[in-house]
């Protein structure tokens, strides 16, 4: 007798309808054929315990089990219920009628229990559009592939739930989630908010100029001056989620298995902050068994670098190719694999060894080559790509003892929202750009244009300060950004004069 059960196989953050086909004949052996890993050749040990603790056995026959198709590697533990399912069907032991109609997959731990697994939105995406009637995985799954509509959604809390459902003897309730109500609940949440910082006014604007362009910033200044503080309020100001945004990273983070228990939709944008000790790989995703990375895991919220000259260099150079094209590809011999990685880089540093060079009341104890050591750990090309550069100077006690509150991160988001409209309106005809940041050469030319006078001073900052042909466009774009804050159709020469200054690390004597 053959069986066909259907599980799923995750390609970077897409699905493969993976076809599992058990057959019985006379003998005693398990041959599982189709590219398995050592995780899905070991699943018959957990199969054996499992069926056990619940009164059921593995038939005492030959078991031929091909996964389909064979040249996709099959990978993980996630296999083990719908093999089991498959076994049991060709054994007569279950009802196989209605089988072939779900997609089924989750981790069998020895005690029948069925565990959660990575990717269940992926997969669930998948079944639909194979038009599968339902997808049953574990409970703690069942929220986050219930997200999508048009499909049953079973949890699974043991094999016995599963042995059930086909059975006829008990009902499953689908789980159902109201997608839209679950996101407009919770999509404006704030947790961290800018009426908490004291001061550094001239560091809010330029981050709200960041926000409202989706520009890369850095951060120069000394410990304790409110660089992570700031850093880590930027997603309160970054307009709300859209629903498609919310789909997309809870995509990502759903094949990571970083989503938190029980969730069903990422609500607000992701906020990541790796330890500088992070590796290339860590950075950029890949492995062995590509996973994404820390860059795919911010997309459409915030990469946070802190203490960025303390990050390996060759770490810091993969950033590069990301920043631009705003997804990493992964090439192994035998595949490769594409992550979005749509982010805003946030990056933090102190000015040298010490930190207090140029600090208003500590001395510096380093030398001016220690200064220039350490600011040449971050590569040239690295800087181009960052927009933005703003000091950061230690707030003074009278500012920390004001008692009022700053600006509320509510405020400064309405001005970031009609900003980003501003802009939504103009890229309307270019499906792939969505803020100033993304704009190519073409679109600068065509939306940044200035006159003789704005001509003139850029003119003079490329020649007093070196500036590359990629500064030169970051400055137009954060013009453009600026103007937008303003409401203005045209970029005026004082939009120009404030996106200069924001090339600090750009000059030769930036500390002085």
């Amino acid at each position: 007798m053959l069986v066909k059960t259907y599980a799923s196989a995750v390609h970077g953050i897409d699905a493969t309808t993976i076809t599992i086909e058990t057959e019985m004949s006379p003998g005693l052996s398990i041959d599982i054929v189709g590219l398995p890993d050592n995780a899905v050749k070991e699943s018959q040990l957990r199969i054996d315990s499992a069926l056990r603790s619940v009164g059921y056995r593995m038939p005492g026959e030959k078991i031929v089990i091909n996964m389909a198709p064979a040249d996709i590697r099959k990978e993980g533990s996630l296999y083990d219920l719908p093999l089991a399912v498959g076994i049991l069907a060709c054994s007569n032991q279950i009802n196989s009628d209605h089988i072939s109609e779900y997609i089924i997959l989750g981790e069998l731990s020895l005690d029948g229990s069925v565990k959660t697994v990575k990717g269940a939105l992926p997969i669930a995406i998948q079944a639909v559009k194979e038009k599968f009637k339902g997808i049953i995985v574990p409970k703690e799954n069942a929220r986050e592939a219930a997200v999508v509509n048009n499909l049953d959604v079973y949890g699974v809390a043991d094999i016995q739930d599963v042995i059930d459902f086909f059975n006829g003897t008990s009902d499953i309730e689908p789980v159902v989630v109201d997608t839209r109500k679950e996101f407009f609940e919770n999509y404006e949440a704030v947790d961290l908010d800018f009426a908490d910082v004291k001061g550094q006014e001239n560091v809010k604007r330029a981050l709200e100029i960041a926000a409202a362009g989706g520009h890369n910033v850095i951060m120069i200044g000394a410990p304790g001056s409110g660089k992570t503080m700031l850093s880590k309020r930027i997603p309160s100001i970054l307009p709300p989620f859209t629903l498609r945004e919310s789909l997309e990273t809870t995509k990502i983070h759903s094949v990571a298995g970083t989503l938190p228990k029980d969730s069903a939709l990422m609500t607000t944008r992701p906020f990541r902050s790796p330890h500088h000790t992070i590796s290339d790989v860590a950075l950029v995703g890949g492995g062995s068994y590509p996973q994404p990375g820390e860059i795919s895991l911010a997309h459409n919220g915030v990469l946070f670098l802190d203490e960025l000259p303390e990050f390996k260099r060759q770490v810091l150079e993969v950033l590069r190719q990301p920043l631009e094209d705003r997804e990493i590809t992964i090439s192994r011999a035998k595949f490769s694999v594409n992550y979005p990685a749509s982010f805003m880089l946030v990056a933090s540093m102190n000015p040298c060894p010490c930190g207090y060079y140029n600090h208003p009341e500590k001395e510096c104890v380093c030398t001016p080559a220690q200064v220039k050591k350490y600011l040449n750990r971050i590569s040239g090309p690295l800087l181009d790509r960052i927009d933005i550069h703003v000091e950061v100077v230690p707030v003074p006690f009278k500012d920390l003892s004001i008692r009022q509150l700053s600006e509320s991160s509510a405020e400064i988001r309405k001005r970031v929202v009609r900003a980003r409209e501003i802009q939504q309106q103009r890229f309307a005809d270019s499906p792939k750009i969505h803020c100033n940041a993304q704009m190519s050469s073409s679109k600068i030319r065509t939306f940044c244009r200035i006159d003789d006078g704005g001509m003139t001073l850029l003119k003079n900052a490329m020649e007093k300060l070196g500036l590359s042909a990629r500064a030169y466009d970051r400055i137009l774009k954060v013009s453009r950004t600026i103007a937008d804050l303003e409401g203005s159709e045209d970029i005026k020469p004082y939009h120009i004069a404030e996106a200069i200054q924001y090339r600090s690390l750009d000059r030769d004597n930036w500390g002085m």
